[in-house]
């Protein structure tokens, strides 16, 4: 364990610093900045030994947390990284946008803010690159089975980097032109910057796995096709249908989806030319959603120099403190200020959208009403209370509702569940053999950390499919759902 007295002796949680936010806000670098070193180790030697880590249980991935909080406070880098790794492929990934349900369960966020987690995770991944510690985890021996795994984002990865280190051949199919999913198209750089994916691609690569974007499964190739050129397939496509708003005026220009917003955006600053792209330069946005998706969209518009930026929710605001029915160790839904918040715009409770108001097929404006919570628990706007927000762009940001084509069960005999996602069984096996789903687009919208987890489970179990027996860890069953966290 850490420091034994240390939960006495530093009672104060110091998260990583942000860079300030008039400095920030001119570039699209990420807004952390440096954590001093003794800070950290101090923040590590917090971990209390609680004798029942009940971190674990708030972990999807089990992460041996306390384990690599002592080895983090003692300076044994390498231990940390190994033990980091043992549970968690890509903790530079979770270190920058989990939202660290760890927290939520530690044992010290009992009477004093829990120890900094996420922070000590982060420090691990980036530790282990700047230190040449992170190397290609070559398999001991090469099995005669192949796989192909459709999808790039945390779950695909995550799945294709634990069967090639098991000894099979594998490729990673991706229908955008590069390899990330969502954590590249999906998340500004402000919160991850793209050279950290490219970097953990470089060591896959030297692994052995294989990568194929620009190829869309479904279209450029059926999805019959590629099971009879494979022994396995591995659906990790997400859940990349976004959720619509069907109301007057929907069809007015200035209404968008925030993911196409944020695609967008993210490809210019890889360098590409959009035409068309939506800018938010001098206009009012208002972003309908107060989750992730929603502060991402906040970021971009400031970064963009909007005139405004409201982002409007039907609900009521969260809490900032628990509720009596999410104890202790329940991830609680509580008042967040991200560091999007922090850069500016207002935010709005109570809000019901009733109608997106414009000129001349031009959107102008939003009419609201404040939300009337009925008798039977729905919601609905409250007579005698609209009023008009002006707005230019207006960005959906409410969740996603599962897949966005239906190749895969026309193509196979593969099934959607209730929620349009692709059904699967306890071993991550959907209904055409040989064909298993994961991450988000077996579970619905969810978290990176529970992709990832799905992701090296499903690996396993086409491991065990295709050889009777399986040497990688299984974290989690699919029957394992949580509260929804979004």
């Amino acid at each position: 364990m850490a420091d034994p007295r240390g939960f006495l002796t530093y009672t104060e949680r110091r998260d990583r610093p942000k860079r300030p936010v008039p400095v920030r806000i001119l570039d699209w670098r990420e807004v952390q900045a440096e954590q001093d070193q003794a800070v950290l180790k101090q923040q590590a030697s917090r971990c209390m030994d609680c004798g029942v880590p009940f971190c674990h249980q708030g972990c999807p991935l089990g992460n041996l947390i306390p384990e690599w909080n002592d080895l983090m406070w003692r300076d044994r880098t390498q231990e940390a990284v190994e033990r980091m790794h043992a549970t968690n492929n890509f903790p530079e990934f979770t270190g920058r946008v989990c939202p660290a349900p760890c927290e939520a369960s530690c044992v010290l966020g009992i009477n004093q803010p829990p120890v900094t987690i996420k922070q000590i995770e982060f420090e691990i991944g980036e530790r282990g690159f700047d230190e040449d510690l992170i190397e290609p985890h070559l398999p001991e021996r090469l099995v005669d089975k192949t796989v192909a795994v459709v999808g790039s984002g945390p779950a695909g990865l995550a799945a294709a980097q634990q069967l090639t280190q098991a000894g099979f051949t594998v490729a990673v199919f991706e229908r955008d032109d590069r390899i990330g999913g969502l954590l590249r198209y999906g998340i500004p750089d402000f919160k991850m910057e793209k050279s950290v994916i490219d970097r953990r691609l470089e060591v896959m690569e030297a692994e052995g796995t294989r990568f194929r974007p620009g190829v869309e499964i479904g279209k450029d190739i059926t999805w019959d096709q590629l099971r009879r050129r494979y022994d396995a397939v591995v659906v990790a496509t997400g859940a990349p249908q976004a959720r619509d708003l069907p109301i007057p005026g929907r069809e007015l220009d200035g209404v968008h989806y925030a993911m196409e917003y944020l695609v967008q955006s993210n490809r210019v600053q890889a360098g590409e030319e959009v035409p068309g792209q939506i800018d938010a330069e001098g206009k009012h946005v208002v972003i309908l959603g107060g989750g992730d998706t929603g502060a991402d969209c906040i970021g971009t518009a400031n970064r963009q120099r909007a005139a405004s930026v409201t982002t409007l929710a039907i609900g009521k605001r969260p809490p900032e403190d628990r509720a009596e029915h999410e104890p202790w160790p329940m991830f609680p839904n509580l008042f967040e200020v991200a560091s999007a918040h922090e850069e500016g715009g207002d935010r709005n409770y109570l809000a019901s959208t009733v109608e997106f108001v414009g000129e001349d097929g031009r959107l102008t404006g939003i009419k609201v009403a404040e939300t009337e919570y009925l008798e039977n628990g729905r919601r609905a706007p409250k007579e005698g209370t609209e009023r008009v927000i002006p707005a230019d762009l207006v960005f959906l940001a409410l969740g996603f509702t599962g897949q966005d084509s239906r190749e895969i069960v026309e193509q196979t005999d593969a099934e959607f569940d209730g929620r349009t996602n692709v059904a699967r069984d306890e071993q991550y096996m959907t209904a055409a053999e040989g064909i298993f789903s994961c991450g988000d687009a077996g579970r619905g919208q969810s978290l990176v950390v529970w992709a990832i987890a799905e992701g090296r489970a499903c690996a396993a179990a086409v491991e065990r499919h295709l050889l009777g027996s399986t040497v990688l860890p299984e974290p989690v069953a699919p029957s394992d759902r949580p509260i929804d966290l979004l």
